[in-house]
C-alpha cells in the first residue's frame, strides 16, 4: 500500500527531517535535483539543450541546481526565471547565485512570440511545485500557455504548475507535461482528475526524507494519510481461504435486486458476488425475473415475490439466512421497493451495501436516510456515483468532482458510514481512513459496472474481512478486472459482462502470489 499525501502533510514531513532529524534544506534540494536531472538525462539528444522555466521559490531552486548537475555532466542548460528575483526564497538564491558563477545563461526576459529553438529537447517547469493555491493568473498564465504550445519533451518538478496539489483542480491553468518527478511520495494532485491529465508519468523518488515512522507517529494530529493500492497489494487484500471450508463457510449473499424489465442489474451482481468467492448467493427478486436470472446464474438461489405480503414472509426468511445483504441494482423506486428496503433497514443487523435505487430512495425520504445512519454493528456501505451523491448531499455534482477526497470522508463521518464515491478515481472512506483507487479504466464507464462492483463487494464480504477493508479490496479487485478486460476486449468494445469474467483471471494472479 502507498500513502498519497497533501501538500501539508508533505510540508510536515520536509520540516521533520529538516529541524528534528537535522537534515539539511540544501542536501534535500541536492537530492532532488540529482534525481530530477536522471529523468531530465533519458530525454537529451546529444547537441539539445534543456531549458528550464523557474519561479522564485524552492521548487526553481530544484530547478538551477538540476541546471547545474546537467551542466557538470556536460550538457548544455539554459534557465528563463520568471517573478521578481528579491522574492527568492533563501535556498533558491543559493542554487542561482552558484549557477550565475559557473556561467549558466540566466534570463529573466519572457518574449511569448518566440518559440524555442529545434534544439531545445527538454522544457522543465519549476515554476510552483505543490505550494499553490491561488489561481493562476498574468505573465504566470502567459508562460503557461506559451509551455504547452512548444514541441519539446515537458518534465516538471514535484508537480505541473497549476495543478493544485490536494484536489487535483486545475487552478486557472496548468502545464501539460510529459513526465512529472515527485519526492518521497505521490501527492493526491498527482491521481486526481484533472490534474493527473496533466502529469502523465509520474516518477517518485526518495530523497533521503523518511516516511513511514514519521505517518506512524504523527497520525493524531495529522489523521491518516490517504492510500492507494496496485495489484501486487491485493494477495494481501483478499480474505484467507479455509482448505476443509464449505459452500457455508465461505459466505452467504443476499441480493435483493431488480424490477420489472430490469433483472440484468441482479444477473451481474450475482455473476460477481460468486466469481469473487463466496459460497452461496440467493437473489431476491420480483417473480418476473425468475428465468432471466436462473439462465444467467445458474448456481445462484432465486427466491421470488409478487406482492408485498408475499415479500414479508419470505424477505424475512432470506435476512435470516444471509451473512451479507446488498439491496439496490435494479430495484426501482416504486413503493414496493421502498417498503422493501425499509424493512431491510429496520431488520437486518449484519453487513450491508446500498448500491443504485436504494441510495436513490434514501436520498428521497430523510425517513429511510435515517435508518441507514449510524447502525450500531455494522456500518452501512453506500456505493454512490456522483450524481447519486449529489442527491444524497443536495450538493452540486461539480462542487464534489473538485473536492473528491473530501466529499467522500466528510459523508462518511457525519453519517457513520462507509462511503465508496464512485468516480474515474474512486474514494473510499469511514470518515477517518482514506483509500483512493488507482485501477481500472475509462471502457469502465459502461452500463452494468456498478452492479460488477456490488457483486464483487457483497462476494468477498460474505468471506468475512472487516467492511473498510473489504470495500477497498472490491474497489481494487474491480478496477483491476477492468483493465484485464480491456486488455482481452479493448476499452471500446468492453462490457460489464466482461469485467465480471475477468475477475477470475486476477485472482489466479493473485491465488499464485499467496
Amino acid at each position: 500500500m502507498e500513502p498519497i499525501l497533501t501538500g501539508e502533510e508533505m510540508r510536515r514531513l520536509e520540516a521533520h527531517a529538516i529541524e528534528e532529524l537535522g537534515i539539511s534544506d540544501l542536501v534535500l534540494m541536492e537530492r532532488a535535483a540529482l534525481a530530477v536531472a536522471d529523468e531530465i538525462e533519458k530525454y537529451v539528444s546529444p547537441s539539445g539543450f534543456v531549458l528550464f522555466i523557474c519561479g522564485t521559490g524552492n521548487n526553481a531552486g530544484d530547478g538551477f541546481a538540476a541546471a547545474r548537475i546537467l551542466s557538470e555532466r556536460g550538457i548544455t542548460s539554459k534557465i528563463l526565471q520568471i517573478g521578481n528575483p528579491l522574492k527568492m526564497s533563501d535556498a533558491c538564491r543559493i542554487q542561482r547565485n552558484i549557477c550565475e558563477k559557473l556561467r549558466i545563461s540566466i534570463s529573466e526576459t519572457f518574449q511569448p512570440d518566440t518559440d524555442v529553438p529545434d534544439d531545445c529537447c527538454v522544457i522543465v517547469d519549476a515554476l510552483f511545485g505543490i505550494g499553490l493555491s491561488r489561481k493562476i493568473e498574468g505573465v504566470y498564465a502567459d508562460v503557461i500557455a506559451w509551455i504547452n504550445r512548444q514541441s519539446a519533451k515537458k518534465i516538471a518538478i514535484d508537480l505541473p504548475s497549476g495543478v493544485s496539489c490536494d484536489t487535483g483542480q486545475i487552478l486557472g491553468t496548468a502545464v501539460n507535461v510529459d513526465v512529472t518527478v515527485t519526492f518521497a511520495a505521490r501527492k493526491r494532485g498527482h491521481l486526481l482528475f484533472p490534474g493527473a491529465a496533466c502529469c502523465k508519468t509520474v516518477v517518485c523518488r526518495q530523497i533521503g526524507i523518511p516516511l513511514s515512522p514519521f505517518l506512524a507517529q504523527n497520525v493524531e494530529e495529522m489523521g491518516n494519510a490517504a492510500f492507494t493500492c496496485a495489484s501486487g497489494d491485493l494477495p494481501g487484500l483478499l480474505p484467507a481461504r479455509k482448505a476443509h471450508g464449505n459452500k457455508g463457510s465461505c459466505g452467504k449473499v443476499l441480493l435483493i435486486a431488480g424490477s420489472e424489465g430490469m433483472s440484468g442489474a441482479a444477473c451481474l451482481a450475482a455473476r460477481a458476488a460468486y466469481k469473487s468467492g463466496c459460497g452461496l448467493v440467493r437473489v431476491f427478486t420480483p417473480e418476473c425475473n425468475r428465468i432471466p436470472v436462473q439462465i444467467s446464474s445458474q448456481e445462484a438461489i432465486v427466491t421470488t415475490y409478487s406482492d408485498t405480503l408475499q415479500a414479508e414472509e419470505k424477505l424475512k426468511d432470506a435476512l435470516s439466512w444471509a451473512d451479507v445483504c446488498g439491496i439496490g441494482p435494479g430495484l426501482g423506486t416504486s413503493q414496493t421497493a421502498r417498503w422493501i428496503l425499509q424493512y431491510v433497514l429496520k431488520n437486518y443487523r449484519g453487513p450491508l451495501v446500498l448500491d443504485a435505487d436504494a441510495l436513490n430512495l434514501l436520498a428521497a425520504d430523510p425517513e429511510l436516510f435515517a435508518l441507514a445512519c449510524r447502525r450500531s454493528e455494522y456500518p452501512a456501505i453506500l456505493t454512490p456515483h456522483l450524481g447519486e451523491m449529489s442527491r444524497l448531499t443536495g450538493r452540486s455534482i461539480r462542487s464534489i468532482s473538485e473536492n473528491l477526497i473530501g466529499s467522500c470522508c466528510s459523508f462518511a463521518a457525519q453519517h457513520q458510514v462507509i462511503c465508496v464515491q464512485k468516480d474515474a478515481r474512486t474514494v473510499v472512506s469511514d470518515g477517518t481512513q482514506i483509500f483512493l483507487n488507482t485501477t481500472g479504466n475509462d471502457g469502465m464507464s459502461t452500463g452494468g459496472s456498478g452492479d460488477v462492483l456490488t457483486g464483487i463487494l457483497l462476494g468477498l464480504l460474505a468471506q468475512r474481512p472487516a467492511p473498510f477493508e473489504g470495500a477497498v479490496a472490491a474497489v481494487t479487485l474491480h478496477g483491476l478486472a477492468g483493465d484485464a478486460a480491456a486488455a482481452a476486449h479493448s476499452r471500446y468494445s468492453m462490457t460489464a459482462g466482461d469485467i465480471a469474467e475477468h475477475i477470475g483471471t486476477v485472482l489466479l494472479s493473485a491465488d499464485r502470489d499467496l
